[in-house]
C-alpha cells in the first residue's frame, strides 16, 4: 500500500502540473479499479460504448453523466470487488510482486480492497446510504486529517476534544482519525447523545482543551451553558465546526462566549464535507481580524467541479454553481461525478490562498443546499420558493437572537391549506422581546417576501429540546411539520 505522507505537491505545486498528476491518478484509478471491478461503472462504459482509457484525464470527466443520490440504491453496485484471476494479472500486481513476493502482495490487495470500515449518510431526506473504506481508505482518512490540523495550525501537544456524536458518520470518524494522523491526543465525547450537556461540560473544565471539534449549535448550547454555571475554559485556542452551515453570526456568537469564559483569543474555522467524498476540508488559520479564505481542496485526493445546477455545464472558476466530486484515489465505496446538491456561492478558485500561500484549490463564500429551497404556499404567494439558507444565515446574524428554529406548518393542520411559518426564538443578553420580534420580522423581509405568522419566545431548556440537542445527530435547525398533500 503507497503512502502518500511525505508527498506535499498538493500544497504547492502550479496548476498546470496540478492538472498533469489529477490525470494520472484519474486514469490509474478508472482503469486498474473502477471500471473492471464496480458493478455500476462497468455496466455503465459498456453501455456508452467506451472503455476506460478513453478518459485520459479531469476534462473528459464530462464524456460521463453524474452520479446523483437516487441511483445509490443498491450501494453495493459501486463497491470495488475485484477478481481475483483479473487482478493477479494487472501490471501493477505483477510489477509488486516481482519485486515483493506473493505473500507481501497478498496483504497488499487485502489492505488496498478488503472493506474494514462502514459510514453512511444520515438518511433525513432519504434512506441511509452505506459507504465502505479498506485500510487503504483510511490511510487517506489520516493524512486528510493530519492536512486539517496543518492548515488549522494545531500542536500535537496540544489537547483536543472531539464532541461528534458517535455514529458512523463521516465527521465522528474524520476528526478521530485526525487525532491518530497528526499524533496528538484526542478525546472523543461522543456528542450529547453520550454524555449529555452535563457530561460534556464536566469533560470539558477538566481536560481544558486548545481545541474542540463540533457541530456549531451542539457547541452553541455548550458554551452557553457553561457561561450559565460560571465555568472557565482559559486554554481554549482553536474551535472548528463541521455538520452543518457556519454563518457569520454564529462564529461571531461562538467568539463572544468562548471570550466570556475565558478564551479571548480562540480562532474559529469551519468545515465542509459529505458521505459521498469520504473526506472532508478545512478553512486556514485566518489572520488576526480577517475572513475565511475557502475551503483548501487536496488536489492528489479529489476533483471538484462546479456546475450551473440547471445546464449541467462547468462554469468559470469563480462563479457560483453546483458542486461536483470524483475521488482520484479512493478504494471501497467510489462514486464519480457525484452531484452533491451544495451550491457554492463564489465558486472555485486555483489563485494562491492570501493567507496561507498554499496553491491548492479552495471552494470560496457560502455553501447552501437545493433541499433547502422549499416550495411554500403563504397567503398570495402560491407556490413560492422560499430560500432557508438565506434564512438561516439571517437569524444567526440577528442581534440579541440567541438560539431559534423556524418550523412549517398548514393552517388548520389541512393538506389543502396555506403554510404557515413560525420562528420559536430564546433572546440573548436580556434582548427585549418586542425588539426582538421587530428584527426578526425585518430580517425575513430582506430575505423573503413575507414575514413570519408568529414569534414564539421559549426559556434556552425548551429551544434545546425543541433543537434534539444532546438527542439529534444534528440540532433541527428548520423542521417541516406540514402534512402531505393526498393530491
Amino acid at each position: 500500500m503507497k503512502s502518500r505522507l511525505s508527498d506535499p505537491w498538493w500544497a504547492t505545486t502550479s496548476r498546470d502540473e496540478m492538472g498533469h498528476r489529477q490525470d494520472v491518478l484519474l486514469r490509474q484509478l478508472l482503469h486498474d479499479r473502477v471500471v473492471p471491478f464496480t458493478a455500476y461503472y462497468s455496466k455503465l462504459f459498456r453501455d456508452l460504448g467506451i472503455e476506460s482509457g478513453d478518459i485520459r484525464g479531469v476534462d473528459d470527466l464530462q464524456k460521463l453523466p453524474f452520479t446523483s443520490k437516487s441511483l445509490l440504491e443498491n450501494p453495493r453496485d459501486f463497491v470495488i470487488i475485484p477478481d481475483e484471476s483479473a487482478i493477479k494479472h494487472q501490471w501493477s500486481t505483477v510489477r509488486y510482486a516481482l519485486t515483493h513476493g506473493p505473500a507481501a502482495t497478498k496483504r497488499m490487495l487485502e489492505e488496498e480492497m478488503r472493506p474494514i470500515l462502514l459510514t453512511s449518510t444520515t438518511g433525513r431526506s432519504a434512506a441511509p446510504v452505506p459507504f465502505l473504506y479498506s485500510k487503504y481508505d483510511i490511510a487517506n482518512l489520516e493524512e486528510g486529517g493530519r492536512r486539517m490540523m496543518e492548515l488549522c495550525k494545531s500542536d500535537p501537544a496540544w489537547r483536543h476534544i472531539n464532541a461528534f456524536p458517535f455514529a458512523p458518520h463521516l465527521a465522528f470518524w474524520l476528526a478521530h482519525h485526525a487525532g491518530t494522523g497528526f499524533n496528538t491526543f484526542m478525546l472523543s465525547t461522543g456528542g450529547g447523545k453520550t454524555l449529555g450537556t452535563d457530561g460534556n461540560l464536566r469533560l470539558i473544565t477538566k481536560i481544558q482543551p486548545d481545541a474542540i471539534i463540533a457541530m456549531p449549535t451542539f457547541l452553541y448550547h455548550l458554551l452557553q451553558q457553561a457561561l450559565a454555571e460560571k465555568q472557565k475554559w482559559t486554554n481554549l485556542k482553536r474551535i472548528v465546526l463541521g455538520g452543518e452551515k457556519v454563518p457569520a453570526g454564529m462564529r461571531t456568537k461562538l467568539a463572544a462566549l468562548s471570550a466570556e469564559i475565558g478564551s479571548p483569543d480562540v480562532a474559529i474555522m469551519a468545515t465542509y464535507g459529505f458521505t459521498e467524498a469520504k473526506i472532508a476540508w478545512t478553512e486556514c488559520m485566518p489572520e488576526a481580524g480577517g475572513g475565511p479564505t475557502g475551503y483548501h481542496i487536496y488536489p492528489d485526493l479529489t476533483y471538484l467541479e462546479v456546475i450551473d445546477p440547471e445546464t449541467g455545464e462547468r462554469v468559470p472558476d469563480g462563479q457560483p454553481g453546483e458542486i461536483v466530486c470524483t475521488p482520484l484515489d479512493a478504494r471501497g465505496t467510489v462514486v464519480i461525478r457525484y452531484r452533491t446538491g451544495d451550491l457554492i456561492e463564489g465558486g472555485i478558485t486555483y489563485e494562491p490562498c492570501p493567507c496561507c500561500g498554499r496553491t491548492c484549490p479552495r471552494l470560496l463564500g457560502k455553501i447552501s443546499r437545493v433541499s433547502d429551497i422549499r416550495r411554500m404556499n403563504i397567503g398570495k404567494l402560491k407556490g413560492t420558493l422560499v430560500d432557508f439558507n438565506a434564512l438561516e444565515n439571517l437569524l444567526d446574524d440577528t442581534e440579541g437572537l440567541g438560539a431559534w428554529q423556524i418550523e412549517l406548518k398548514k393552517r388548520n393542520d389541512d393538506p389543502l391549506e396555506s403554510d404557515l411559518v413560525l420562528v420559536h426564538a430564546a433572546p440573548s443578553n436580556g434582548c427585549d422581546r418586542g425588539v426582538l420580534k421587530q428584527r426578526i420580522s425585518s430580517r425575513f423581509g430582506q430575505a423573503v417576501e413575507f414575514t413570519p405568522n408568529e414569534i414564539v419566545f421559549h426559556s434556552w431548556d425548551e429551544i434545546r429540546q425543541l433543537q434534539g440537542v444532546g438527542k439529534e445527530l444534528k440540532e433541527q435547525k428548520v423542521v417541516d411539520h406540514r402534512p402531505a398533500n393526498p393530491n
